[in-house]
């Protein structure tokens, strides 16, 4: 995809587009946004609340999207590929474009009180 394309995404999308743990470090590498990480489960009720209430939101969808590189991994699928405490599903972990983790956000959270509890994380273009 060239570069014009991803600086229009944000302002398209409708929902978040999530990345592969792999596709989102190289993103995040090159762009030199930190990476918003959702860990969730397949059998995680409250992964798909928030799902549908924060991140399908167009708004919600462009901040995440011009704030982090957003990456979902699925812990029914795999072992989380960096080293961080993931005390439930939902947990978001904020990484730098490095993988040092800034921040651990545990639970599920609605609109406001996400982007209340990641906005000190953002790191915009």
């Amino acid at each position: 995809m060239n570069k014009l394309v991803w600086l229009l995404l944000p302002l398209l999308a409708d929902a978040v587009e999530w990345r592969s743990w792999e596709a989102g470090k190289a993103e995040a590498h090159q762009s030199g946004r930190n990476i918003l990480a959702a860990l969730v489960r397949d059998d995680c009720h409250y992964c798909h609340d928030m799902e549908r209430a924060v991140f399908d939101d167009p708004a919600m969808s462009r901040w995440v999207e011009a704030c982090f590189v957003p990456v979902k991994i699925n812990l029914s699928e795999r072992d989380v590929p960096f080293k961080a405490r993931v005390p439930m599903t939902p947990t978001f972990v904020i990484l730098q474009p490095e993988g040092g983790v800034i921040k651990t956000v545990p639970g599920s959270w609605n609109r406001e009180d996400f982007t209340a509890l990641t906005a000190s994380a953002c790191t915009k273009e």
